[in-house]
Order: structure tokens, then C-alpha cells, then sequence
């Protein structure tokens, strides 16, 4: 009889199990209390109230207030809505002007997409390289700046490499430009004075940085923010977005008046409640106990992995990255081979972000780090989680070096 082969999950990055705290608090609104949070009726209203409840408790862990939480499908439609709305907002108050936005060269297509269609749509885009660890130059963002900048994005955690960006600081900058506009404007004379200056609203990806780094919302200096519920031990399908009283948003999803009038669509109230819970459970010292555990297993994913296998590059700073990320390319052997050779040893892995894993080609993030085309077909991502243990990452370590000897001395020379 063949032995049942132990499975080791390392692909936290792409998405996580659930808590079971968390799927106990949802199953009532799949039954129980399945009312739409819309109707007037009582069935409607126990809903409303847990959403409202949820929208509370979520509001609390970014520093905002309640009124400012958008409840989404996802990172995705969050990063799609704070870009378009937003822009769409802007055009309409400022029909003669032209807008310029900026953003990276590492972001998630999410957010890289959006952008190339405003570009079709007549908006100035500048897409700012990053420095070989993968994180923005904040000179070369000074630079890229414009008297007509209104809109700056930039993710708070790399999905690929895991590269933390200097969101706070970018944030302080923009919020002296503002100033500074404002300034200039109060000095025109006030009779030709016309409409308030152009500002710039940031926001941030932070779907990445909730496991491990400050979301206050007041700390960063953002306008807006995205995030997702399945990367954070909540259930897929949704999500929400922060936007800062006083930020212009126009709805981009027509169909009804749900979430103030900027996201039409029957809300997933079991989502909505799972996604609260999953922000509840974020105890500070359990947190932090936590992520001192995940980057002392990367740690020692890192050492061993570099010290056994030879012609490894780690393509993750260590010292500017998430700690659960581990990003490695190994010489001569294609990624998509390592994968599927781990994956038949029962561990996970992926060789970038979930989202472009039917893409072949390289990847756009190692690229715009400076790495070779034929080295970032080489690589393979090891995200870590909370349920990662020390004998898992040993396994890994035992298993993997042996699969990329074999596959190098299978690789022309």
C-alpha cells in the first residue's frame, strides 16, 4: 500500500486557510440569518447589524471611522474602484486639466492594469522603477512629481518578493506637497483665486502588510487602502477600502445605492462577518509572537537553502522584506519544473504571484529589479503562515536540494 504522502503548505502569500474562529462566526449567515442586509424586514436587519457591527470592528484596527470602510469583493475590485473612482471623480470637477498619476513597477496587476487604461483614456502616467531589493526610490518619487500629480499608488508589501515600500514616509512627502499647493493657492489674489488646487490622494495595496506591519491608516498618511480577506486567515470573495472622509469617489459598479452610493451589489454578509472576525483576532502580542516565529523559519529556509544548493540566488532583502517571504532563483532550471516536482512531494509553493500563475511569461517584478529574463524563469516563491512548523520547513530542506540536482543535470549545459 503507497504510503499517503504529508502535505506541506508554503504558499501563505497566495492565500490562507481559514481560522476556525472565523468560519464559526460566518455559518449563521448562511442559514440561520440569511436575510439580505438591504430589506426592511427583521430577517434584513439582524443582517444590516452584523455588517454594521463588522464594519465597526474593522474600522477600529485601521484607525478610521465607519463610515469610511467599503466593503468589496476583493483587493482587486478595492484597487480597481480607489483608482477609477477616484480619477473618474477628479475628471468631472476638472474637466480642463490634464491629470498625471504615478505608481510602481512591481504592483499587482490589479493595479498596473488600471493604470495602462487610464494612460488609453488620456491620463499622464509615470511608472517609477524600483531599486534592485525591489523598493522605490523615494528621490526617484520626488522627481516623478507634478504640479498636475493628483493621484499616487504604491503597495505597502510586494506579493512576489515581498518588499516592503517606505509607505509612511512617501505618505509625510505627499502630505507637505499638499500643504505646500495649498499655501500657494491662498496667496492668489482672491478675487482670481478660482476653484481649490489640485491635491494628490495616495493610496496603498496593503493586502500583503496586514499579518505583519502598522495599517493605521492615520500613521501611513494614505487616502486610500485595499486589502482582502483570504490573505489573512478570512474567506475569500471579499474585501473592503478605506477612503478617507473628504476623498472625491465616484462609483464605477451601477445598480443600486449600497455601501453610500460607491459600490452597488447585494452585500456578502457571511464574508463581511468572516472578514471582521479575521481582523478581530489580530491580538498584538500573539501577532508579534507569531511573526517572530515565521522570520526564524525563513531564516533558517534561507541559510540552509543557500548553504546546500549551489548557483541560488535569493532574490528577497531580507532586511526590507515581509518576513515570510523567501524568493529564490536556481541556476538552469526552469521554475515550473521545480514546482511540479515539489508539488508531487507534497509540498506547495508557487513560482510568483496567484494571480499571473497561467502566465508564462517572466515575471514583470524580477524584471523591473534588474534581474535577467533567463534567471527569473528560475525562480520559485516560499511564502510562510502562521501554521508553518519548524519539521516542515527541515522537509523542505531535505527534499528540495536533490530535486534541483536532478533537474540541472537534466538542463543542457
Amino acid at each position: 500500500m503507497r504510503k499517503k504522502i504529508k502535505k506541506i503548505y508554503l504558499d501563505y502569500s497566495a492565500s490562507t486557510p481559514i481560522d476556525k474562529k472565523v468560519l464559526s462566526a460566518m455559518l449563521p449567515y448562511f442559514n440561520n440569518k440569511f436575510g439580505n442586509a438591504s430589506s426592511v424586514h427583521g430577517f434584513g436587519q439582524e443582517a444590516l447589524k452584523a455588517v454594521d457591527e463588522s464594519r465597526q470592528k474593522i474600522a477600529q484596527f485601521f484607525n478610521c471611522s465607519f463610515q469610511e470602510i467599503i466593503f468589496t469583493s476583493g483587493a482587486t475590485e478595492a484597487n480597481n474602484l480607489a483608482i477609477f473612482g477616484l480619477i473618474k471623480a477628479l475628471k468631472r470637477k476638472n474637466s480642463k486639466s490634464k491629470l498625471h498619476v504615478i505608481t510602481s513597477s512591481i504592483e499587482h496587476q490589479a493595479v498596473l492594469e488600471p493604470f495602462n487604461a487610464l494612460k488609453e483614456q488620456g491620463v499622464e502616467v509615470t511608472i517609477l522603477p524600483v531599486k534592485s531589493n525591489g523598493v522605490v526610490d523615494i528621490e526617484e518619487f520626488k522627481r516623478a512629481v507634478k504640479d498636475n500629480t493628483v493621484f499616487v499608488s504604491l503597495m505597502y508589501v510586494n506579493n512576489e518578493v515581498g518588499s516592503v515600500q517606505p509607505i509612511c514616509e512617501i505618505g509625510k512627502l505627499i502630505q507637505k506637497i499638499n500643504e505646500i499647493r495649498f499655501k500657494k493657492w491662498q496667496k492668489i489674489e482672491k478675487e482670481i483665486r478660482g476653484d481649490k488646487p489640485l491635491m494628490i490622494y495616495f493610496h496603498t495595496d496593503a493586502t500583503q502588510a496586514i499579518n505583519f506591519f502598522n495599517c493605521d491608516v492615520k500613521h501611513l498618511h494614505v487616502d486610500l487602502l485595499s486589502f482582502s480577506g483570504h490573505k489573512i486567515y478570512g474567506p475569500k470573495g471579499v474585501g473592503a477600502l478605506f477612503v478617507k472622509t473628504g476623498v472625491l469617489l465616484d462609483a464605477i459598479q451601477l445598480g443600486g445605492h449600497h455601501e453610500n452610493n460607491k459600490r452597488s451589489g447585494t452585500l456578502n454578509v457571511p464574508g463581511i462577518v468572516g472578514l471582521a472576525k479575521a481582523i478581530e483576532l489580530f491580538d498584538k502580542k500573539i501577532i508579534e509572537k507569531s511573526n517572530k516565529k515565521i522570520a526564524k523559519l525563513r531564516q533558517l529556509l534561507v541559510e540552509k537553502i543557500i548553504k546546500i544548493i549551489p548557483n541560488t540566488i535569493l532574490n528577497t532583502d531580507i532586511n526590507q522584506s515581509a518576513p515570510n517571504f523567501a524568493h529564490f532563483s536556481f541556476l538552469r532550471v526552469e521554475g515550473e519544473a521545480i514546482l511540479i516536482l515539489l508539488d508531487l512531494a507534497g509540498i506547495a509553493v508557487s513560482t510568483g504571484s496567484a494571480c499571473a500563475s497561467n502566465n508564462l511569461k517572466a515575471s514583470s517584478v524580477l524584471l523591473a529589479m534588474g534581474i535577467k529574463e533567463e534567471i527569473a524563469h528560475s525562480s520559485i516563491r516560499f511564502t510562510l503562515g502562521k501554521q508553518t512548523t519548524e519539521a516542515e520547513i527541515k522537509q523542505v530542506i531535505a527534499i528540495l536540494p536533490p530535486i534541483i540536482e536532478k533537474l540541472q543535470n537534466m538542463a543542457p549545459q
